[in-house]
């Protein structure tokens, strides 16, 4: 059997690609890639010239078994995204997911991720983090995910476009109160720029002037006082309820604010037969 590469690329500056990586990416039968073209201008950079198939949302089922079958007969894969590490808030788990329950061998190549690199400059918290990625857009998954952060013991990393950042710069305040956070964006470019402020301000920045490029938002913890609030808990605990059974609802929840696992899964019990009665 093959073996799977899993290749951090660079995030903005060519430059951040490992010696290791470049190794990899030439010896390796073949490189999915999330979007050839992007890859392209990367692999041209570093004079790699192997084959490489298109690997994203749209075709990840079809194309994860083609990559599995090439796998399973001796071909070694690279796998990489447009840019940072792979599985990041981008595509590739379902292969990963396959391979590993093939007994195929995976290794990560290590290296630019922009969750990582944001909350190393970001100076909140004391190291602990919670990386949420993209927001839903709207509705309900939306409504929920941001309830969910309200409570986490633990800084919050964000991604998010430029388009959407001012309303989810309000929906966070909105949520989790004015606390305080860094706007990371166009991480590694030329351009790249820090924002540190209250969400309030940075609200205000984004009104004020429509910024570009990627971003990253890394935002203080909650207060203790807010992580053991009986009334947020049993919020988050009923909310929890209408998508999980009561045994991981519980557990969600008891992993968010630190409380009683076993203390939330009776007073499960209790909502889920006030519900019946």
């Amino acid at each position: 059997m093959g073996t799977l590469y899993l290749v951090a690329t660079p995030i903005g500056n060519l430059a951040d690609l490992t010696y290791r990586a470049v190794e990899v990416l030439r010896q390796v039968a073949l490189i999915a890639c999330e979007d050839t073209r992007v890859s392209r201008t990367l692999l041209t950079h570093y004079q790699i010239r192997t084959t490489c198939i298109s690997y994203h949302t749209h075709n990840e089922a079809q194309a994860a078994e083609k990559l599995i079958a090439l796998l399973m007969s001796g071909k070694d894969i690279a796998l990489i995204s447009d840019a940072g590490t792979p599985l990041i808030s981008d595509p590739g788990a379902l292969l990963v997911t396959r391979a590993a329950a093939a007994g195929i061998t995976i290794t990560a190549i290590p290296g630019a991720c922009a969750a990582i690199s944001a909350l190393s400059v970001a100076a909140l918290g004391d190291g602990s983090a919670y990386f949420a990625g993209f927001l839903p857009a709207s509705g309900k998954e939306r409504d929920a995910a941001l309830r969910k952060l309200r409570a986490v013991p633990a800084t919050l990393i964000i991604y998010e476009s430029p388009h959407r950042i001012a309303r989810t710069l309000a929906d966070l305040l909105s949520t989790l109160g004015d606390r305080t956070a860094l706007l990371a964006r166009e991480l590694t470019k030329r351009h790249e720029t820090l924002y540190r402020d209250t969400l309030s301000a940075l609200g205000a920045i984004c009104e004020q002037q429509a910024l570009k490029g990627e971003m990253v938002l890394v935002i203080a913890p909650a207060p203790a006082e807010t992580i053991s609030d009986e009334t947020l808990i049993h919020t988050m605990l009923r909310e929890a309820l209408s998508r999980l059974p009561a045994s991981k609802a519980a557990a969600e929840v008891a992993s968010a604010t630190g409380a009683s696992k076993r203390d939330l899964y009776a007073l499960a019990l209790e909502i889920k037969d006030g519900q019946k009665s």
